[in-house]
């Protein structure tokens, strides 16, 4: 179960932003393994199982005790089209596998945790858990145009915190980013 640790923690933390809340949903995930070990003990899937149980779990906390999500106020025009906005965030990405994986990850994991619940839960949902956008809005309640814009929008904000640490998407023909 040691082997797990960081991955069930990291899992946590995506989702909640907090790393006390992550450390206590995480001790609430190793006492269900050690309620199934002698079911898990030997079995394989033990890790996904975890990882299951570490989200679900996380989930439920944020349901619990989020406040009301609130609605966005702010509406994408005919002008600003989705796939305008994704353009910039690509950008990001290209930037982002060309990093060394340890500082690509702490550069991640901080902007993840400056997002708003919001906006972080369903991107950590689609991105580091694999979800469908439909899947994402049954398990929050909220209609699938929702989980788009609020996925969208993350990313977005994403990439503005990115920039705001000093990241900067590299423009075609350019050699090195900051």
């Amino acid at each position: 179960m040691r082997a797990y640790q960081d991955m069930v923690f990291a899992t946590a933390l995506r989702l909640t932003g907090v790393p006390a809340q992550a450390e206590d949903i995480s001790q609430e995930v190793f006492l269900k393994a050690y309620e199934n070990f002698d079911r898990l003990r030997d079995n394989s899937s033990a890790g996904g199982w975890l990882k299951t149980v570490a989200t679900n779990l996380t989930l439920n906390h944020l349901t619990r005790h989020r406040k009301r999500w609130r609605l966005f106020s702010e509406v994408f025009t005919e002008q600003t089209p989705e796939v305008a906005l994704e353009s910039a965030v690509t950008a990001f990405d290209t930037v982002l596998q060309q990093m060394d994986e340890a500082d690509r990850h702490a550069l991640i994991e901080h902007a993840l945790r400056q997002l708003p619940e919001h906006q972080r839960v369903p991107l950590v949902l689609f991105h580091f858990e694999d979800m469908s956008y439909q899947d994402i809005a049954i398990r929050l309640g909220h209609s699938l145009a929702k989980i788009k814009t609020d996925i969208l929008r993350a990313r977005l904000a994403m990439a503005a915190a990115l920039t705001d640490s000093g990241l900067r998407p590299q423009r075609s023909g350019d050699a090195t980013a900051q």
